[in-house]
């Protein structure tokens, strides 16, 4: 069976999807859509109006983490912990990158310098707290990928050009950190989770918010 999974281009989370399909070995077809104009079929399979949704027998489950739980339930390999405990802390650590991403998009929309400051301060405030909780890599769970490490790739990806702004250094500090990101960043399944023009499109969406990041790109 191929799973169809309603996407956008951009996502990070229709990316979370797409690799926790792929390090199961699970045939899928990304079919992606404008989220500026949804069709009246994304409307009808996706309440929340937000991708990605994967389409089972034609039955929609919507919500990335809902879908890779789904198929952590019903396909091998096993990607989180079997102690319950330690699986517990790995949900709460995907969580802690739903934040992180809500913290780029702060930091993307600022429309003034002061403001992008406050942003760029919460994600390197985050990323210590991560350097604490970390092994000795390469992964989030040693040489084993989990699905926090499917949470963390599309984070991940945003700094390729996020870092070309003048000043926004992210991982110098954290040395863990930038091993995990260049761990993941030579994975397949994170790389092929969004097509070879990911960072033109990117950077593209990023100066069309002519935020005051949008202006610090333009400097770069």
């Amino acid at each position: 069976m191929k799973y169809p999974l309603v996407s956008h281009p951009l996502c990070p989370y229709v990316q979370r999807a797409a690799i926790v399909l792929q390090e199961k070995g699970l045939a899928f077809e990304r079919i992606d859509i404008d989220l500026a104009d949804k069709p009246d079929w994304f409307r009808r399979i996706s309440p929340l109006g937000k991708t990605p949704v994967l389409l089972v027998d034609s039955a929609p489950v919507f919500e990335s983490a809902v879908i890779c739980e789904y198929l952590e339930d019903t396909a091998a390999p096993a990607l989180h912990p079997r102690d319950p405990l330690r699986r517990a802390q790995h949900r709460s650590w995907i969580e802690f990158a739903s934040s992180m991403l809500s913290d780029v998009g702060g930091l993307y929309n600022a429309p003034e310098r002061s403001m992008l400051a406050l942003h760029v301060a919460a994600l390197r405030s985050k990323f210590a707290q991560l350097e604490q909780a970390l092994g000795q890599g390469p992964l989030f769970e040693g040489a084993r990928f989990s699905i926090v490490d499917a949470a963390f790739g599309p984070l991940f990806r945003y700094f390729d050009v996020l870092e070309e702004a003048p000043g926004l250094r992210f991982f110098d500090h954290t040395p863990k950190m930038a091993g995990w990101r260049e761990a993941l960043g030579r994975r397949d399944s994170v790389r092929n989770a969004v097509s070879p023009d990911y960072p033109a499109r990117l950077r593209e969406f990023l100066m069309a918010r002519r935020s005051a990041l949008s202006a610090l790109l333009a400097e770069g």
